[in-house]
């Protein structure tokens, strides 16, 4: 009862008059309004091929073209389609590259039917230059053997990167042996020539204080003072006087039994 208090009451007249109310008239619709839109305004352009096999629209590749690397040909029919495209010729049908057999990128391989050695190869080599061996070799001697060292570098490079690039899998320990004995002398070789130039540089500084030295590029280099010639002249010994034998000396007993018997 007290739901009902609460809730307005209405009569069944006034739902009568509810129904009998007229409704609001419905306003025309435009039937441009109900057209379907298309997704593409370029609908017409994309289906421009009209030939068999011909494809309805793009498949949106980024490698759509010729590519020799894929072996693929053109996706769309091109202006020049009909035209029969040359053929590769056959690696048997080729002619022979010459080459020069003296070549110098020939010195980069170890041998010219391998491209690596062997790990019991590259295992093979000698103990480095030491300091005190490389102090007795002249400059054309450590420029050689600077180059030497280069080369050999270069070669074991090139084989680790043919180790890298085949994934051959064996090898990298002796290459890094070898090439460190390598590097070993080219170190010892730098030292040897920066000891060298200190040296030059401390010479040069006592020849700016010695007056018989000359510097300026100009006349003779080195020119003695007199007092030495002087000096070497007294201590040069007389051969005329060791030449004669002293009359009051007496002969040795060597003398003696060499001498002949009358």
């Amino acid at each position: 009862m007290a739901a009902s208090a609460m809730r307005p009451s209405l009569s069944m007249g006034a739902l009568g008059r509810i129904r009998m109310m007229p409704s609001a008239p419905t306003p025309p619709i435009n039937p441009s309004l109900t057209q379907r839109a298309t997704l593409s305004t370029s609908a017409a352009r994309l289906k421009r091929h009209k030939y068999a096999g011909a494809r309805d629209n793009r498949d949106h590749s980024k490698s759509r073209g010729e590519s020799a690397m894929r072996g693929s040909g053109t996706r769309w029919r091109l202006s020049m389609s009909d035209e029969p495209l040359p053929r590769p010729v056959p690696r048997e049908k080729l002619p022979p590259i010459a080459t020069d057999p003296d070549h110098g990128l020939w010195d980069f391989f170890y041998d010219r039917e391998r491209i690596v050695n062997t790990p019991e190869e590259d295992s093979k080599h000698g103990r480095a230059w030491s300091v005190e061996e490389l102090r007795h070799k002249s400059w054309d001697d450590l420029h050689r053997l600077w180059w030497v060292c280069v080369k050999e570098r270069n070669r074991i490079a090139t084989a680790n990167f043919e180790r890298e690039n085949q994934k051959l899998g064996f090898g990298e320990a002796e290459a890094k042996e070898r090439d460190k004995e390598v590097l070993k002398t080219m170190r010892a070789i730098k030292h040897v020539l920066t000891e060298r130039f200190y040296l030059w540089e401390d010479a040069v500084e006592l020849a700016k204080k010695d007056p018989e030295v000359n510097l300026t590029g100009e006349g003779p280099a080195f020119t003695p003072k007199d007092y030495l010639e002087e000096a070497d002249a007294a201590e040069t010994p007389d051969t005329n006087a060791a030449a004669s034998p002293d009359p009051a000396a007496i002969p040795s007993s060597t003398t003696q039994a060499e001498a002949p018997r009358l």
